[in-house]
C-alpha cells in the first residue's frame, strides 16, 4: 500500500456485465465493470427524499477476486466495493480530454440490505515450480493445472466440491444478546 493513497467504500449498481481479461503470457488475470452510485438526499421542497447526481467508477479487480467477481457478479445487482480511487486521465478518439475515475478493489460483495445471496468457497489451483506438471510429471494428485474431469486440485479436494474447513479448534462464543437472560428468566418466573 503506498502513501497517501485515497481508499474509499463505494454502495451502488453494477452498470455493466463483468468483463474477464485471462493473464496470458504470464500476466495477472484481470475483470473490469462499471459500477453506478446514487445517493438518496432529503429535498425539503419536495418534503422526501430524492436521487441526487449519480457518480460512475470503472472498477479492476485482478487474481482470484477478479475470477470470483467475473462469476458471481452481473449487470443490475447492487454491491460493495472497497478500494482505492484514483482519477485516470485519457484522450477520447473525437481528440477530447476526458477523466474516469477507476477503483482497483481489494473487495468486492452483494449489498445485502438489498438481498440475499449464497457464499461459495471456491479454491483456484496454483501453479507448479517448474513448468505446467512441476517435479510431478506423471500427472499425479501433485499435478495443480489438471482439469475439472474427477481430478484433485492444488488443496487435495476432488475438483467441484468446496474444501473441507478443519473445526476442530473452533471455540464456541458467548451469546451476547442482552434480551437472552431476562427472557428465559421472564420465562421462567410465567410458567
Amino acid at each position: 500500500m503506498a502513501v497517501n493513497e485515497l481508499t474509499v467504500t463505494v454502495v451502488g449498481w453494477v452498470g455493466s456485465d463483468p468483463v474477464r481479461y485471462l493473464g496470458d503470457d504470464g500476466q495477472v488475470p484481470f475483470t473490469k465493470f462499471r459500477l453506478a452510485s446514487t445517493p438518496r438526499v432529503y429535498d425539503r421542497d419536495q418534503d422526501g427524499y430524492v436521487d441526487a447526481d449519480t457518480s460512475w467508477f470503472t472498477v479492476k479487480t485482478f487474481r482470484h477476486l477478479a475470477l470470483n467477481v467475473a462469476d458471481a457478479v452481473r449487470r443490475g445487482e447492487p454491491v460493495v466495493v472497497h478500494g482505492r480511487l484514483r482519477l485516470v486521465d485519457w484522450v477520447a478518439p473525437d481528440g477530447r480530454p476526458r477523466t474516469t475515475a477507476e477503483l482497483t478493489a481489494d473487495a468486492v460483495g452483494h449489498d445485502l440490505s438489498r438481498g440475499t445471496t449464497r457464499f461459495t468457497r471456491t479454491v483456484h489451483a496454483t501453479r507448479v515450480p517448474g513448468g505446467p506438471g512441476g517435479p510431478d510429471e506423471d500427472g499425479g494428485p501433485g499435478d495443480a493445472d489438471e482439469d475439472r474431469d474427477g481430478v484433485v486440485d492444488a488443496s487435495g479436494t476432488p475438483a467441484g466440491e468446496p474444501a473441507p474447513v478443519d473445526l476442530s479448534l473452533a471455540v464456541e462464543l458467548p451469546d451476547d444478546d442482552p434480551l437472552g437472560d431476562d427472557l428465559a428468566r421472564a420465562e421462567r418466573l410465567t410458567a
